[in-house]
């Protein structure tokens, strides 16, 4: 019987967590054939999140829980929570409800298939139509500007063979972007399209900069135009300034009591380069950012307690790695 690991990342969602947990045990109870856990990370949450998981976990002892320090963010947890699992296929899904769980079993039929990698692929959603055609902008845009084939509405819902989990493992990203890693890994992948619904109980932690975090990290980590954009617009900027002094210089000199400089056209060029110099020097920046986060190499995220895992389980993988790796 495979044994399947679902993982579900979670702050703060005292009202969602308990029926997440509730749908998917219906899933996994039409499916006999399945044996399955359901890990819980908690990002430190602020109410009652760990308590409910607690009691949870109490009755069931297919759930597990990871309680982490302090909030690490919505970037780490998650991909931590996932390098933890150890079933023959690992199931991300969120704890608002807007990943549907009866979507499991089509991921399961196609893993059966052959796929390594099944995704969920938002085709529609009921949220704010502005923010939903932002999204896809930001996507498309990633997909045109990166190196690789990078997946458009996919937000990490999905299931991943334990093979690709391993790959995962021998990233040693110290702030990793999920999405990209998925596609990194270049294993074959089946798309499933589904309808995202609104967030029913609670807040969305999808605050503004955190969104855009998520996309200068998906910039930072899978292109180089935006830097060779700054050398090609650089050199064009240089080479229009030259021809723009030569043309006034030649004006000035055929007809210099009539022709006036006068400042505009040098304050215009003048804003116009700062502007442009101060845009990419925030974007080099970003860069530099993402280098500098690499080389502290600090862990991922610091456990506070694991609930009902094994004793066997107490040790992360990525860490009993590192530990092979140095004896």
């Amino acid at each position: 019987m495979p044994f399947i690991s679902v993982v579900t990342p979670c702050y703060n969602e005292e009202d969602n967590v308990a029926e997440v947990y509730r749908q998917v045990k219906e899933v996994f109870a039409d499916l006999p054939c399945c044996r399955y856990e359901h890990i819980f990370i908690d990002n430190a949450s602020r109410d009652s999140t760990v308590a409910v998981l607690r009691t949870i976990a109490k009755d069931d002892p297919n759930v597990k829980v990871i309680v982490n320090s302090r909030n690490f963010g919505w970037i780490r947890s998650p991909v931590y929570g996932i390098l933890q699992a150890r079933g023959d296929a690992v199931i991300n899904i969120v704890a608002d409800l807007q990943d549907p769980p009866t979507l499991i079993k089509d991921f399961l039929a196609k893993w059966e298939e052959g796929y390594r990698v099944v995704v969920g692929v938002k085709e529609r959603s009921d949220e704010n139509r502005l923010v939903f055609r932002m999204r896809r902008l930001c996507y498309r845009v990633l997909g045109q500007l990166a190196d690789i084939d990078l997946i458009e509405q996919f937000t990490g819902f999905g299931l991943y063979d334990q093979r690709v989990i391993e790959a995962l493992r021998g990233f040693g990203d110290a702030y990793p972007y999920f999405r990209g890693m998925i596609a990194e890994v270049g294993f074959e992948r089946a798309e499933i399209p589904y309808h995202q619904p609104t967030r029913r109980r609670g807040l969305s932690k999808g605050r503004p900069y955190a969104l855009f975090d998520v996309a200068m990290l998906g910039m930072t980590s899978h292109t180089k135009v935006p830097l060779r954009l700054a050398t090609i617009l650089g050199l064009s900027c240089s080479a229009v300034s030259f021809l723009v002094a030569l043309a006034y210089l030649v004006a000035k000199l055929l007809f210099w009591r009539t022709f006036s400089l006068g400042t505009a056209p040098l304050l215009v060029g003048v804003f116009f380069l700062a502007s442009v110099q101060l845009f990419f020097l925030g974007l080099v920046g970003e860069y530099i950012g993402a280098i500098h986060t690499q080389v502290l190499r600090r862990p991922l995220v610091v456990e506070k307690e694991r609930i009902n895992f094994d004793e066997d389980q107490e040790t992360p993988p990525e860490a009993g790695a590192r530990d092979r790796a140095a004896r």
